[in-house]
């Protein structure tokens, strides 16, 4: 089987080539380095967006775009909040990176092994699953940032919409698992 490559799969490679980038200029010692940051982690959320978008709007999904995107979101959410934590270490934000990324290790393994027993269905993307992720880019995009931006504090808004991304985090992992375990003791 051929796999065939279209404008929302270059968008999807673009966005998991855009994490050296990202690398790079986080790390370069240049006082505009978080706000360029910020705006790659925005660029590529918006590619994720456009993707899925054209993808459905001009009928371009593919089975090999289905498995890339995710892949691509979490490389960059895991590699993103490994920079964070390293950059400003302290356990609430390494716990709430480590539940995480754990989540995200956890759900595409079980949504491997369910469409290899034919399941997949199943553990499909729920609304919850969204919320989750419109909070952790908010999150991740304002830990990114870092500084106050018209007086408000932009750290510590990070730091909370971060936490309530670990608790939506646990509770969308916990019905994937409930919605799992149903199948299987069938």
């Amino acid at each position: 089987m051929a796999v065939k490559f279209n404008l929302p799969t270059y968008l999807t490679f673009l966005r998991i080539g855009m994490i050296p980038l990202l690398a790079i200029v986080f790390y370069l010692p240049w006082e505009y380095s978080r706000v360029v940051s910020t705006g790659i982690f925005l660029f590529a959320g918006f590619t994720d967006w456009l993707d899925g978008y054209l993808a459905r709007k001009l009928n371009l999904e593919t089975a090999f775009g289905a498995f890339l995107d995710p892949v691509a979101d979490k490389l960059m959410v895991a590699f993103v909040l490994v920079l964070v934590v390293q950059a400003e270490a302290n356990p609430y934000l390494a716990i709430a990176a480590a539940v995480i990324i754990g989540r995200e290790i956890t759900i595409a393994s079980l949504r491997e092994w369910m469409a290899e027993i034919g399941q997949r269905a199943k553990v499909k993307v729920s609304q919850l699953g969204k919320w989750k992720t419109t909070a952790q880019m908010a999150a991740i995009s304002l830990l990114l940032y870092r500084d106050e931006l018209l007086g408000l504090p932009i750290n510590d808004l990070g730091y909370w919409l971060l936490y309530l991304s670990a608790v939506l985090t646990l509770w969308s992992m916990v019905n994937y698992l409930i919605a799992a375990f149903e199948t299987i003791k069938q």
